[in-house]
C-alpha cells in the first residue's frame, strides 16, 4: 500500500467509515546476487553434458532459436524417449560432436528466480585433464557424476581429488542413469557411500548425493518421486540455489600489479584487480617485494573516483610518495602480508606429456609476476590408494607434491587463504607450454623445514625500525627464519603491551 493510500485510510477511518484494505502481496524470496559458479566432472560418458543440458532447458535458459537448432541438429540421434540431444547444447566443437565427447571447457550462464549461476562443462577423457583442471580453478563446488551402472572409477577419484587441490569444498554426487538400474536404491546407497568415504580422505564433508536421470530430467530440476519414492532428498537445482560462494576477503588487501599509469606529469597510479581484502584512501600499504610503506590516497575507477575497493574491483591506485612500483609487484596491507621467501612448498597437477622433470628450471608465473624456479618432484598421489608415495619425476596428469627453489624472494598466500595469490603456472622455457597448474601450501625454510603462518617468526615493527633491522648483517643471514613486517608505531605499541599483559 502506498503511503497515499494509507493516509487517505487513516481519514476515512477518522469519520467511522469501515474500510476494506487490499491484501498484501506475499513477500518475495532474497535473491542472491553473487553468482555460483560450479563444475561438472567425472569419468567418460557418464553424462555431464546431457545433465547441463537438460539443466538449461528445463530453467527456460535455452532461447527459441537455440531450440530450434538443438532440434535440426539431433534428427537421427533421437533417444528411445524422442527427446533431443541435450548435450549438443554444450558440446559445439565440430570434433566433439562427431565423437560424442567432451573436450574444451564449455561455459553456460542460467539462472532462476532466486540466483544465477555460471556452469563449467568439463571433459572426462584422460588426456584432457588439464582442461578440466582450468574449469575447477575458479569453481565454488563441483557437481561430480557417476554412471550408477559402473560406480566410481580412476577418472572420477582424479576429479575429485584435482577439484578438492583447487580449494572447492562443496561437492554434488550425481547418481546418473539410475533408470538404466531399474532406480536400484541399494545401488544408489552403494555407491553414495564409497565416495563418502574418499571424500573425507580428500577432506570434504560436504557431500550431497542425488540419484538422477539426466535424460528424464529427474531430480535435476523437477524431482523424481514418481520414479523413486524411496528418495526424499533436494533435487540438483535445489542444492546449487542454497550452495555458499567463496569469499576473498579472508586475507588483508592484495593488489598485484598489472600496469603503472602516468597519463602525465602530475599522475602516477598503480593498476590491477584486487586479489583479496579491502581498501579505502588513508589505509597504510607495502609494496612487495622492495618493502617500502605507502599511504593510499586516492582510489580510481575508469568513470570514477571511489571511496573503497574490494575483491575483484579492477582498480587504479594512487599513493601518497614517489616509490619504485613495476609490474609483477605487489601491494599488499600493511598489517596482513603474503609469505615472503625463496622457497616454498606447492602440489600440482602435470599437464604434458614430458610431465616434470627433477631439478628441472621453469618460468613460474603467478598473477602478472613471472620468475626462474627450479622444481623438485617430492611425492605422487596414488589415486586408487590415496597415499603419497615418494617419486622423483611426475608424468602427465600426475598429482604430486614438489618444492620450490627461487632466484628472487616470490611472493604468495597460500591457496587455502587466497585461490588468486596462492595459484600459479609452470611453463616450459624451452617449448612455452604450460606445464603444470599449481597451489602454493606453505614456505620452506633455508634448512628445508616448513614454515607455516604459526610456525614463522614474524617481527611487527615501526617502519624507520624495520628498514634499519633489515639492513643489519645479523638479519641478512636469517632473513629465511624471520618476516619483518611494517606496522604504525601506535600498533606496534599496542603488540608490546599484549605482549607484557
Amino acid at each position: 500500500m502506498t503511503a497515499t493510500a494509507t493516509a487517505n485510510a487513516v481519514e476515512h477511518a477518522q469519520a467511522g467509515e469501515v474500510l476494506a484494505f487490499p491484501a498484501q502481496e506475499p513477500a518475495r524470496a532474497t535473491r542472491d546476487s553473487r553468482p555460483l559458479r560450479l563444475i561438472t566432472c567425472g569419468s567418460v560418458d557418464d553424462g555431464k553434458s546431457t545433465l547441463i543440458g537438460r539443466l538449461l532447458w528445463d530453467t527456460k535458459a535455452v532461447k527459441e532459436d537455440q531450440a530450434a537448432t538443438l532440434q535440426r541438429d539431433s534428427k537421427g540421434k533421437q533417444n528411445d524417449l524422442g527427446l533431443p540431444d541435450f548435450a549438443l547444447l554444450l558440446d559445439g566443437l565440430q570434433a566433439e560432436r562427431e565423437q560424442g565427447i567432451t573436450i574444451d571447457v564449455a561455459y553456460r550462464y542460467f539462472s532462476t528466480d532466486k540466483r544465477s549461476f555460471i556452469v563449467a562443462d568439463t571433459p572426462g577423457h584422460e588426456q584432457y585433464t588439464r582442461n578440466m583442471a582450468t574449469g575447477a580453478s575458479t569453481a565454488d563446488l563441483a557437481v561430480l557424476l557417476v554412471d550408477a551402472r559402473v560406480g566410481l572409477l580412476e577418472q572420477t577419484r582424479r576429479h575429485a581429488t584435482i577439484a578438492t587441490l583447487m580449494g572447492i569444498k562443496q561437492f554434488v554426487l550425481a547418481v546418473n542413469k539410475i533408470d538404466l538400474t531399474d532406480y536400484d536404491r541399494a545401488r544408489f546407497e552403494e555407491i553414495s557411500h564409497e565416495f563418502r568415504e574418499l571424500a573425507l580422505s580428500l577432506g570434504v564433508r560436504q557431500v550431497t548425493a542425488i540419484p538422477v536421470s539426466a535424460l528424464k530430467g529427474e531430480n535435476v530440476v523437477y524431482d523424481g518421486r514418481a520414479s523413486m519414492p524411496w528418495y526424499d532428498g533436494p533435487t540438483l537445482i535445489e542444492v546449487l540455489e542454497l550452495a555458499t560462494t567463496r569469499s576473498a576477503q579472508t586475507v588483508g588487501f592484495r593488489l598485484p600489479v598489472q600496469r603503472v599509469s602516468r597519463p602525465g606529469e602530475s599522475f602516477r597510479g598503480y593498476q590491477g584487480t584486487v586479489a583479496g581484502g579491502s581498501v579505502k584512501p588513508g589505509d597504510s600499504v607495502v609494496i612487495l617485494p622492495s618493502g617500502m610503506v605507502a599511504n593510499v590516497t586516492k582510489i580510481v575507477t575508469f568513470d570514477l573516483v571511489r571511496n573503497a575497493a574490494v575483491a575483484g574491483d579492477a582498480i587504479t591506485l594512487v599513493l601518497d610518495r614517489q616509490v619504485d612500483v613495476s609490474r609483477g609487484d605487489m601491494i599488499v596491507a600493511i598489517d596482513s602480508q603474503p609469505l615472503t621467501g625463496l622457497s616454498f612448498d606447492a602440489q600440482l597437477v602435470a599437464l604434458q606429456a614430458e610431465g616434470i622433470q627433477p631439478g628441472k628450471r621453469y618460468w613460474l608465473k603467478s598473477g602478472s609476476r613471472r620468475q626462474r624456479v627450479q622444481v623438485q618432484p617430492a611425492s605422487q598421489l596414488d589415486l586408487q590408494t590415496g597415499k603419497w608415495n615418494q617419486a622423483e619425476q611426475l608424468p602427465m596428469n600426475a598429482i604430486g607434491k614438489v618444492h620450490l627453489a627461487f632466484d628472487e624472494q616470490a611472493i604468495f598466500d597460500s591457496y587455502e587463504q587466497n585461490r588468486t595469490t596462492g595459484a600459479f603456472i609452470l611453463i616450459d622455457p624451452d617449448t612455452n607450454n604450460t606445464v603444470a597448474g599449481g597451489m602454493i601450501t606453505a614456505k620452506r625454510s633455508a634448512l628445508g623445514g616448513i614454515h607455516t603462518e604459526d610456525a614463522r617468526v614474524i617481527l611487527s615493527l615501526p617502519a624507520d625500525l624495520a628498514d634499519q633491522l633489515m639492513a643489519t648483517e645479523l638479519f641478512a643471514g636469517r632473513r629465511e627464519e624471520a618476516e619483518v613486517r611494517r606496522v604504525s608505531a601506535g600498533r606496534a605499541v599496542e603488540i608490546i603491551d599484549d605482549i607484557d599483559g
